[in-house]
C-alpha cells in the first residue's frame, strides 16, 4: 500500500493536541532532542553506585517496570520533585542556550518545531508535556517512542524510531528547504548525518523505470550539543530506586505483569564499605585535577582515570582508636599543596601538608598525598614510591578543606547473589538502612557534600546504545569543541573516582 504523507498522518506521531501548520507554509524543520540536549535529565550518580550497577540500572529490562530511562518516577524526582519544580518551571534544569533556540523556532512562521525523544510515549507523554508547558515551550509536535508506530511498526532502538519519524517528516513537508536537528550524543549525531546523506542521494538518483522522487534533496544540519551533566539529590536518588525495586519485588512475588521482561528474581541494594579518609569536596577535587597534565585522549579512552577524591587514612573500616586519633568523623582539616609529581606516566599525585601544624592527622602513607589520576593496571599505593617532588608556584599551592569520613558505594544485586560472609557488605532496606545515613545532615559520613556530581554517560533507552559528550552550540557554557574532547566541566570532580573500583581499593 502506498504511504499517505499528510499533516493528518504525521500528527499521529505526536502526543500533543495541537493543529500543525499547513504543509505549503513550512520552509524549515527544527528538531530537538529532550534528554541532556534541551533538558538536564538526571543521570545515575557514579559516586553512589558501582559502575556495573550504573550499567544495569539503565537497561530496558532492569526491573519489571523498566530501568532508569523507562521509569517516570526518576525523571519526576528531578530537583525538588514535580510538585515544587512545576511551579517554578524546573528553573536551573535547562540548557538555556537550546531553550532560546526553541523560542526562536517558535517565533519563526516558516519553521515547524519538533521535540523528538526516545522516551516511551505511554510512560512519559504527560510528564514531558508538563515540563515543556511549564517553561512555555510550545512545540508543534511532541514525539515520543510509541509501543507501535502509526502503521503498526515496532522499533528495535531509539535510532530506528527517530529515523522512521524523520522519514515521514521530510516526506510530508516536502517543500521544506532545510532541516536542523539538535542532539547531544556523538553516536546519534553521526547516525543521523549518515541517514540524511543516504536519503538525499536517493532523491538525486533513481531507476529510470521508477517514478520521480517525491521531493528534492533537503539541506540537513545535525548540530552536536554539549551534554549537560546533572544528578538527583543522593538521598532522593536512593529512595526513588528503592521504591522502584520494591515495586519490582512485589510484582515478582505476586506473579503480576512484567512489561519489561526483567529477571524473575527479587532485587536489593547492597552497601559496600571501601575506605576511611579525608574526603575532598566537589570544587576542590576539580581544582586539584587541574594540576595534572594528562593528555585528553588518555582520559577519553578510559586508559587514565581521574581520582582526587580523598587523602587515604585506611583502606578498611576503622576501629574506634583510629577514629579518635584523627579527631572523629566529621573533623575538618585544611591542607595545602606543596608539591606535584608523577610515577612513570602511570600515577599523578599531589603532596600536601596540613595548614595548621597543630592539627592531628594520620595517613596511610608517611607523606600525605592526593592521588590525582591513575593509569589502568596501576595501584594508588604506588604513589608512595614517588621521591622526586616538584615544588609548585604560588598560584598552584591550593588550600582545600577535607572532612574525615567513610567512602561507601552501593550496588543492586539479585537476592541470594550476595556473599553473606563479607563483613564490609550490608543490606540497605526500604524501611531503614540508608534512610538514617542520608536523611541526617549531621551524619557527615554520608552527607551529600561528600558525593560529587557525576560524569557518567547516558545510555540509550535501549540496551547497547551509549551516550557521549561533545560541543557545538555557540554560547554554550562548554564552548565549541571538537567531538570527543572533554574538559574538567565534563567530568565534574571525582567523576572517575578510582577508589570506587573494588579492584583498585583491594590493591592498597
Amino acid at each position: 500500500m502506498k504511504p499517505n504523507y499528510s499533516a493528518t498522518s504525521l500528527k499521529r506521531w505526536s502526543s500533543k493536541a495541537k493543529q500543525i501548520p499547513d504543509i505549503q507554509a513550512i520552509k524549515s524543520l527544527h528538531v530537538y532532542d529532550f534528554d541532556n540536549t534541551l533538558f538536564c535529565s538526571p543521570l545515575p550518580n557514579p559516586q553512589i553506585w558501582y559502575s556495573g550497577t550504573i550499567g544495569f540500572l539503565q537497561t530496558y529490562e532492569a526491573m519489571a517496570f523498566g530501568g532508569w530511562w523507562h521509569d517516570p518516577s526518576i525523571l519526576a524526582a528531578t530537583g525538588e520533585g514535580i510538585d515544587k519544580e512545576e511551579t517554578k518551571a524546573w528553573a536551573g534544569h535547562w540548557n538555556e542556550t537550546v531553550v532560546e533556540l526553541v523560542r526562536c523556532s517558535m517565533q519563526d512562521p516558516d519553521a515547524l518545531t519538533v521535540l523528538l525523544t526516545g522516551r516511551s510515549d505511554t510512560q512519559f507523554a504527560d510528564l514531558i508535556n508538563r515540563i515543556c508547558n511549564a517553561k512555555q515551550l510550545d512545540f508543534d509536535l511532541v514525539v515520543l517512542k510509541p509501543e507501535v508506530g502509526p502503521t503498526g511498526e515496532q522499533y528495535s532502538s531509539t535510532i530506528a524510531f527517530k529515523q522512521a519519524f524523520l522519514h515521514d517528516l521530510v516526506y510530508t513537508y516536502k517543500t521544506a528547504d532545510d532541516l536542523k536537528m539538535y542532539e547531544d550524543r556523538p553516536k546519534h549525531v553521526k547516525a543521523f548525518r549518515d541517514y540524511f546523506d543516504k536519503l538525499n542521494k536517493s532523491f538525486l538518483s533513481h531507476p529510470v523505470d521508477q517514478p520521480a522522487p517525491p521531493r528534492k534533496p533537503i539541506n540537513c544540519e545535525v548540530i552536536h550539543v554539549c551534554e549537560l551533566k546533572s544528578s538527583l539529590d543522593p538521598k532522593t536518588e536512593i529512595e526513588v530506586l528503592q521504591k522502584a525495586i520494591d515495586r519490582h519485588n512485589q510484582t515478582i512475588a505476586s506473579g503480576g505483569p512484567n512489561p519489561h521482561k526483567s529477571s524473575n528474581k527479587r532485587l536489593r541494594i547492597e552497601e559496600n564499605y571501601l575506605y576511611f579518609g579525608y574526603l575532598i569536596n566537589e570544587t576542590d577535587s576539580a581544582r586539584l585535577i587541574s594540576l595534572t597534565n594528562v593528555l585528553p585522549h588518555l582520559i577519553d579512552s578510559g586508559e587514565v582515570k581521574y581520582l582526587a577524591s580523598s587523602i587515604l587514612i585506611a583502606p578498611y573500616k576503622p576501629g574506634r582508636d583510629l577514629v579518635q586519633k584523627v579527631g572523629g568523623r566529621g573533623k575538618k582539616v585544611m591542607w595545602q599543596v606543596n608539591g606535584i609529581s608523577k610515577l612513570e606516566d602511570r600515577i599523578w599525585a599531589a603532596r600536601v601538608v596540613p595548614v595548621d601544624p597543630n592539627d592531628r592527622v594520620h595517613t596511610q602513607d608517611q607523606t600525605p598525598v592526593v592521588v590525582l589520576a591513575i593509569r589502568k593496571g596501576s595501584r594508588p599505593i604506588e604513589a608512595s614510591r614517588i621521591q622526586n617532588w616538584q615544588p609548585v608556584s604560588s598560584d598552584k599551592a591550593f588550600m582545600f578543606q577535607t572532612t574525615v569520613g567513610d567512602k561507601v558505594m552501593l550496588k543492586v544485586e539479585e537476592v541470594g547473589d550476595g556473599r553473606a560472609g563479607d563483613r564490609s557488605r550490608r543490606r540497605v532496606d526500604g524501611d531503614g538502612g540508608y534512610r538514617r545515613k542520608f536523611a541526617e545532615d549531621g551524619d557527615l559520613r554520608y552527607h551529600k557534600e561528600n558525593w560529587p556530581r557525576p560524569g557518567g554517560e547516558r545510555d540509550d533507552a535501549n540496551p547497547g546504545n551509549s551516550g557521549g559528550l561533545g560541543g557545538a552550540i555557540p554560547g554554550n557554557r562548554n564552548r565549541n569543541r571538537p567531538p570527543g574532547y572533554r574538559s574538567l566541566d565534563d567530568y565534574g570532580s571525582g567523576s572517575f573516582d578510582g577508589a570506587a573500583d573494588s579492584k583498585v581499593v583491594m590493591d592498597y
